[in-house]
């Protein structure tokens, strides 16, 4: 059997592809067998004289077939298999065969792909006996195959890809027994997307996740080269024309697809601006600046042959360097467009670039040499900077450092992992936001950060003991995951549809504030429970502590069961740190209403405080302090300067402010004949500018306006008159949102009694 028959290359493959674009099959047939195909789930496309064209939606595992298809199609694979249906022998009589899901060729690699999807939103697979089949017929089929590829010696990969699954342990392991590789739907989308960006050149970033560390035995891997010397690291300064590059070089692009080649730290290709560094290359262009890797040889060095000219007083030595004839050997730092931007041009190979290359670099330092030179260039995201500090800080010698990067890595990681509730909900990296994938690390992060689960650090002494801190990053973990897991997982499943929402659809729960609500609640509950004995979080199975949780979580989700649409909206619209903080709280009494036993530290007093219940009195008391210093600071001014009080009397900053303030009231009033004085245009504030202003407070008002107690106050006239701030603050506040406190209402109290009451 000569399995060429059965594939297709050229026009042909662009014939297939387009027929796999598609959504749906399509077939033509006589009108009178309309209803029978309408009967049997297709629907009518088009009709011709003599003919009906039928369409019906391809089943998911034809579309995912399709779709791995034509994500090797657009990478530059040049034969592939003509329909679902090829088979290979695998038998030396060539009796027994197994069917190939995707078949991929190009002159270098031949890969043997199996697919397997499934409609559910996450379903957990056995593919024990597929696993163990194709391991079984790996070598039958790889002998059948050379038979009708005997040209050249072909490098071959089996790999298992997988669209809704989740993969077991077991299953992961037969994988790497048989040297089969898994491609889930985010590694297969990674690709695809890739392919858009970078054409057929993302066939090598493909190349070097398949066949990392082997040999690339037709490469010229010897190079004239510089050696240094740089804060404390090795390098080499060469030019290298960009085809060489191009193969051993990697890319750590930051996303799910390389999760396992942590840290990662590189901003996908952007399209348009790799197309603008394409046009330029093309029209003759070049750059000068150098790109930046890291060779990796797994602490076995560079073999460097030194030139017999040298300078003799030089740091730097000049000789030849033999690079590793290896995929995946090379890790792009900086630079990743400029190189891509050769890709597929005519001056791949007869121009080069120059490249400056450290070797073996810690991941680690990688990472700190990106965001350095990034700094200086297109900053790193805020978002992006979290996600680099999870691998960076975790093996901080800092603990508080270390406790960071576990609150990261567990904020990463619920939005990655696919067994999470708030699976791709987390913005991790560069990905983009969306109306469903909208929370961002920081949330969780800061969230986490509020709570008692992790321990606090003083020079590595711990100042209080984390809830579920085991004493390292890997097992508190370990420990915390399952249990944040499972306790979204148990409101997810109590309100699914407010659940599946995010922003979408006045969505009020899987967003920052809900979130932030959610995960302090939790810890709220934890707290509650070992205050009474009833879990110990460090010892405890996770089962076992969410079983207790639950009597707690339940009347939170009758609550949001029996939210009415006037309420989602003033929880949605919890913006800033103060709505986080209400919606917390919110889901605090909601469950304290219900379980009487509940009583987290400062729920009772936040609502009392939050009751504007003394507003009113408040603002009369601002008021009544207003017209008296207003009175008082005039009075002593004209005692001190007479005439020229005003000028004389007040910081100029306060004078022109007050005056234009004045001036433009005046002129709004034109027509009304109402004079404002420029003296009724202070800010409380000012009268605090006004009475450090010079001598102005030695002479005249230290005595007075020095709260008693605070006449031994270290820091001076601008300490002992901070009082003046705080009342501004308040007076400033909106009192038709903002609610006075009650310890704010004292201070007030206090004031008015010390200023007016006496």
């Amino acid at each position: 059997m000569d399995i060429r028959e059965y594939i297709v290359s050229g026009s042909s493959l662009l014939n297939i592809k387009r027929s796999r674009m598609k959504a749906h099959i399509f077939e033509s047939i006589r009108p009178v067998l309309q209803l029978n195909y309408e009967e049997a789930g297709w629907e009518l496309d088009k009709t011709f004289s003599k003919k009906v064209k039928m369409k019906k939606a391809k089943p998911i595992d034809v579309l995912f077939e399709d779709e791995v298809w034509l994500t090797f199609a657009n990478l530059g694979f040049k034969y592939l298999n003509k329909d679902r249906y090829f088979t290979i022998p695998y038998t030396s009589d060539g009796k027994l065969t197994h069917q190939i899901d995707v078949f991929a060729a190009d002159d270098e690699t031949i890969v043997i792909i199996e697919c397997k999807a499934t409609d559910a939103k996450l379903k957990r697979g056995n593919f024990k006996e597929t696993i163990e089949a194709i391991g079984g017929k790996k070598e039958g089929i790889i002998k059948e195959i050379r038979k009708s590829f005997p040209e050249k010696k072909y490098k071959y990969k089996f790999i298992f890809a997988t669209k809704n699954y989740i993969v077991s342990d077991h299953d992961t392991e037969r994988l790497r027994q048989f040297d089969i590789l898994h491609f889930d739907e985010e590694i297969i989308q990674y690709y695809a997307d890739l392919a858009k960006h970078l054409g057929h050149s993302a066939r090598f970033q493909l190349l070097g996740n398949l066949f990392e560390g082997q040999k690339i035995p037709e490469i010229e891997n010897i190079i004239p080269a510089i050696e240094g010397s740089m804060g404390g690291h090795t390098y080499y300064s060469f030019s290298i024309e960009p085809e060489k590059l191009l193969k051993i070089g990697y890319v750590l692009h930051r996303n799910k697809a390389n999760k396992k080649l942590m840290p990662t730290y590189q901003r996908l290709i952007k399209k348009s601006r790799l197309a603008a560094v394409q046009t330029f290359v093309n029209s003759g262009g070049f750059f000068p600046n150098s790109i930046i890797i890291n060779i990796e040889t797994k602490g076995n060095g560079l073999r460097f042959d030194l030139s017999s000219a040298q300078v003799g007083d030089s740091l730097s030595r000049i000789g030849l360097l033999h690079l590793p004839q290896k995929y995946r050997s090379a890790f792009i730092i900086d630079g990743q467009h400029r190189l891509y931007g050769y890709a597929e041009s005519k001056y791949m190979s007869i121009n080069s670039i120059p490249v400056v290359a450290f070797v073996d670099l810690k991941r680690e330092d990688q990472v700190k040499l990106f965001m350095e030179i990034n700094e200086n260039q297109k900053a790193v995201s805020k978002n992006l900077r979290n996600t680099l500090n999870s691998d960076l800080l975790w093996d901080s010698p800092n603990l508080n450092e270390q406790r960071k990067a576990l609150r990261l890595q567990l904020a990463q990681d619920l939005g990655e992992e696919k067994t999470s509730p708030l699976y791709d909900r987390v913005i991790v990296g560069e990905n983009q936001k969306t109306p469903t994938c909208c929370i961002t690390i920081d949330t969780i992060q800061i969230s986490l950060n509020a709570s008692n689960f992790f321990s606090q650090f003083k020079a590595n002494a711990i100042t209080k003991d984390g809830t579920f801190d085991k004493g390292n990053n890997n097992a508190t973990y370990d420990a915390f995951f399952p249990f944040v897991q499972q306790c979204f997982g148990y409101i997810q499943n109590g309100v699914p549809d407010e659940w599946a929402k995010g922003e979408l659809d006045n969505g009020f729960l899987t967003i920052n504030a809900g979130v932030y609500s959610l995960i302090r609640l939790f810890n709220d509950i934890v707290d509650h429970l070992i205050a009474k004995s009833a879990i110990n979080p460090k010892v405890d199975r996770t089962a076992d502590i969410v079983e207790e949780m639950v009597y707690y979580l339940d009347p939170l989700i009758k609550f949001f069961k029996a939210l009415t649409v006037e309420q989602k909206e003033l929880l949605r619209k919890s913006y800033g740190t103060g709505g986080r903080t209400k919606y917390w709280r919110t889901l605090q009494r909601a469950i304290a209403e219900i379980r009487p036993d509940f009583n987290p530290e400062g729920m009772e007093q936040y609502w009392v405080d939050n009751a504007k219940t003394f507003n009113e009195e408040s603002y009369k008391m601002i008021r009544d302090i207003e017209v008296y210093l207003r009175n008082d600071f005039k009075e002593k001014l004209l005692k001190k300067y007479g005439r020229g009080w005003f000028s004389l009397g007040l910081p100029k900053h306060v004078y022109d402010a007050a005056t234009k303030l004045a001036a433009d009231k005046n002129y709004e009033n034109t027509s009304t004949g109402e004079n404002v004085e420029p003296w009724d245009c202070l800010m409380i504030i000012n009268y605090r500018d006004i009475a450090i202003y010079g001598s102005n407070w030695s002479e005249l008002f230290e005595k007075e306006y020095t709260k008693p107690g605070e006449e031994k106050l270290g820091g001076g006239k601008k300490a002992k008159t901070e009082w003046f701030s705080k009342l501004s603050r308040i007076r400033n506040e909106n009192f038709h949102t903002y609610s006075v406190t009650e310890k704010e209402y004292e201070f007030l109290k206090e004031l008015h009694n010390w200023l007016i009451g006496n």
